[in-house]
């Protein structure tokens, strides 16, 4: 016999068993809404709320990212997709990010993406890099750990995040940091209650360890924050963190497209090309750069329109002020260092990253994948030329600039004007820029 259920959650039962909310909301581990449970129920109820603590990772706070969207968790707002509610667990740990649905008002939900900065592995292997720091067990408290370390020390005195505060860290984010840069990244910190202000006067001790671990672990959370989608990044609209995962909106990832009609396989080309184009030249004099790139990188919104997916491997060199170079920055190392990297040789300064770099990386790596074998003569063999130079790094930067601005001319009339390309129809039909 079917247990009987509470009105509260006889209201959520539609969706379920393909969709399970995330039961850590009953944080007095009460349950009321079960009215009456079968006892063997009881433990598996229990097992859930405690697992999901620790599977947001929010039982290792404050080295976490934030706690700006637990509230949604709690009051169940967001619902991972395909939790089965017969075995009452949460989704794999293992996986580095998760389908979900979010809701402002509990009636209307819209699908959003729940990231992990690391893989769950990975974050226990930094744990470990912790403790090992301090000559302490595997269970030491990690907070209290990276309290001590010089670099949080001198964090707590700063009013002002500068780049001496950030030397040595791993991320291409802040390989030669501008103050510039680092006050956008103070001034846009979604995590702490007043934002606004370059100085740090109004983060406490907390928020100050929680920046510094995001910035140490994975740059991608700042990157949505501080050049967010609504102003015309090409990045996701971030939405908050809970623990170590942070919620962002969804988009399918770019290797879904690989076998997709050549329209609209030229469309995402096109896009992409856009996008690289956006991010070596734009009116902030930000220039923006990978250090690798996937498929996995690149997702596409519903309506067509292809977003960065995930910007951990995004550098940022300002043009306009200078970057700072980060000179002793071996002597700058330490664990916070060494959270992800595990204390790599020092990369390339910034003055050698080539102008080309991103172009040369999709042109060789994504778009082939694409393009190749898509077209009909004599227009393939025009697009393999263009992708030859467009990936050449031997080749000078204006050369590869020219290969990537001709493809582009190659791809746009290959695009068709309909509704499946809703991000620019029907614009499309009255507007050259389409």
């Amino acid at each position: 016999m079917e247990p009987q259920l509470g009105p509260e959650v006889a209201a959520l039962r539609p969706g379920w068993p393909a969709v399970l909310l995330l039961s850590v909301s009953a944080l007095s581990c009460s349950f009321s809404s079960l009215a009456s449970p079968p006892p063997s129920l009881v433990p598996q109820v229990r097992t859930s709320y405690n697992f999901g603590r620790t599977f947001l990772g929010l039982d290792k706070c404050n080295a976490c990212i934030g706690t700006s969207i637990c509230k949604k968790f709690f009051k169940e707002e967001i619902r991972f997709d395909n939790w089965l509610a017969s075995h009452l667990e949460p989704p794999p740990e293992y996986l580095p990010s998760y389908p979900a649905n979010y809701s402002d008002d509990s009636k209307s939900w819209r699908p959003v993406e729940i990231f992990r900065l690391v893989s769950k592995y990975q974050d226990e292997i930094s744990d470990r890099r912790i403790c090992a720091s301090a000559s302490a067990p595997k269970t030491c408290s990690i907070e209290r750990v990276l309290r001590k370390t010089g670099r949080f020390q001198k964090w707590l005195q700063a009013k002002r995040l500068t780049p001496g505060l950030v030397q040595g860290l791993p991320s291409p984010l802040l390989r030669c940091p501008s103050q510039r840069l680092l006050d956008r990244v103070v001034r846009r910190y979604a995590e702490v209650a007043d934002a606004g202000s370059i100085f740090m006067d109004h983060f406490t001790d907390r928020d100050k360890l929680r920046l510094l671990y995001t910035l140490a672990v994975n740059t991608h959370p700042i990157l949505l924050q501080i050049f967010p989608g609504a102003e015309g990044w090409p990045l996701p609209k971030y939405l908050g963190s809970c623990g170590r995962v942070l919620v962002s909106t969804s988009t399918r990832p770019l290797q879904e497209f690989y076998g997709a009609a050549p329209d609209q396989a030229a469309d995402l080309a096109y896009q992409l090309l856009g996008v690289l184009e956006s991010l070596r030249s734009n009116d902030l004099n930000y220039f923006f750069y990978f250090t690798h790139v996937d498929a996995g990188m690149f997702g596409i919104f519903n309506n067509g329109h292809l977003f960065i997916r995930d910007a951990s491997a995004l550098g940022v060199i300002d043009k306009q002020e200078g970057s700072q170079a980060a000179s002793g920055a071996v002597e700058n190392k330490d664990i916070f260092s060494c959270l992800v990297s595990g204390c790599q040789a020092q990369p390339p300064s910034c003055d050698t990253i080539p102008e080309k770099q991103s172009l040369v990386l999709v042109c060789r790596q994504l778009l082939p994948r694409l393009l190749q074998g898509r077209f009909p003569s004599p227009v393939q063999e025009e697009i393999n030329s263009a992708l030859t130079q467009c990936g050449d790094d031997v080749r000078p930067d204006p050369e590869v600039l020219r290969a990537a601005s001709r493809l582009k001319a190659i791809l746009r009339p290959l695009r068709t004007c309909d509704p499946r390309f809703a991000y620019r129809y029907p614009d499309c039909k009255y507007n050259d820029k389409f």
